[in-house]
């Protein structure tokens, strides 16, 4: 079992990669919300978003470790993208009152 530090968690990478999967994410639901195409997906815009969100930021740590020499994955990657995805959900409910 690796060590986990709490340092490890509020690291300014980890921020970093919060932040841009909760963009990612509320951008993704936004643009969910006002497609007419798929009125599934659209009813199921948050979900929809999460899980694509969440599933990217795990394939990007799998492929990372596994493809690239010289980088591996990280695990405290993983959770701080599936914060960032939460947070992006938050920030749309709160920002279109749902």
């Amino acid at each position: 079992m690796p060590s986990l530090s709490i340092w490890e968690i509020f690291s300014f990478d980890s921020f970093a990669h919060a932040f841009m999967f909760a963009v990612l994410t509320y951008l993704m639901i936004v643009g969910l919300k006002k497609q007419y195409t798929y009125m599934r997906v659209q009813l199921f815009a948050i979900r929809t978003a999460f899980m694509v969100s969440s599933m990217f930021g795990i394939a990007i740590e799998l492929l990372q470790h596994f493809f690239v020499p010289g980088r591996q994955g990280d695990i405290v990657d993983v959770l701080s993208n599936t914060i960032g995805c939460i947070i992006g959900i938050l920030l749309f409910k709160w920002i279109y009152q749902l």
